[in-house]
């Protein structure tokens, strides 16, 4: 993938000049995918109370630390380049794609509550959020290969867990029902696909394979390879091929009239 993307960057500083510094610097710079990664995030986000050197440094620190979230990301890369047409190259969605950008700065802040650090992984959180318009706590465990589609207006509450191969699109919502405290939140199995502007609310698990139709409110828990939609959402049909978050079909059943 690393060898695909310095092959893009190569082309694409050919044919556009003026990128020319902005692609050196992001990938042609680099020796691998994790310090192309780490100092391109830290771009991202920095400013002046928060320089980006001081970040790229702490990105540095925590990708030489835990590996898996190299990995992670490269997963979450490679899973972009399948499922959404607009993405042309790895080079795209690495430059360009803010869901995967603010995904790869909660690995890290994840990290960074796993140990403790949780003061940093909140201000991490606060300035993804105001960069990119996307809220996740740093403390939601997150699988990999996981596809976030634009993701403005996302939003995933403290105690939800977002399994392996999951695709979410912008507006959704992870949360709670009210002001209790402890496990309040949704729990995302693997290769679920929530659609646009879905909202999950409460402890409740959303099975293997399922998917959440745009603008569905799910109060209930959702069994394994269900396709759920409305308000309040219910069951209108079962997968029959591949897990939903990977054939990326947002498409409902053909009501029945015949009944």
């Amino acid at each position: 993938m690393w060898n695909l993307l310095r092959a893009d960057a190569v082309r694409i500083s050919a044919e556009e000049e003026i990128l020319r510094g902005f692609i050196h610097g992001a990938v042609l710079f680099h020796d691998d995918y994790a310090s192309a990664l780490g100092a391109l995030l830290a771009h991202k986000l920095g400013d002046r109370n928060m320089p980006a050197e001081r970040l790229e440094r702490l990105t540095h620190e925590a990708l030489i630390e835990d590996p898996g979230i190299v990995d992670a990301g490269a997963a979450d890369l490679i899973a972009i380049l399948e499922r959404d047409p607009a993405a042309d190259s790895y080079l795209t969605p690495f430059l360009y794609f803010k869901g995967f950008h603010a995904l790869q700065w909660h690995r890290i802040g994840h990290w960074l509550w796993t140990h403790g650090r949780h003061s940093l992984a909140h201000f991490l959180q606060s300035r993804v959020s105001e960069v990119f318009a996307i809220d996740i706590h740093p403390a939601v465990p997150i699988g990999r290969g996981v596809f976030i589609d634009h993701g403005t207006g996302l939003v995933v509450g403290e105690t939800a867990e977002i399994g392996n191969n999951v695709s979410i699109l912008q507006e959704v919502t992870l949360g709670g029902t009210g002001k209790e405290h402890g496990d309040r939140h949704p729990k995302v199995r693997d290769g679920v696909l929530i659609s646009a502007g879905a909202k999950v609310l409460g402890n409740i698990v959303i099975g293997r394979g399922a998917k959440i139709g745009a603008g569905s409110v799910v109060l209930k828990e959702v069994p394994e390879c269900a396709t759920v939609v409305g308000v309040p959402a219910k069951v209108v049909g079962w997968c029959s091929g591949p897990a939903a978050a990977l054939a990326m079909d947002q498409s409902l059943p053909e009501p029945d009239y015949s009944i």
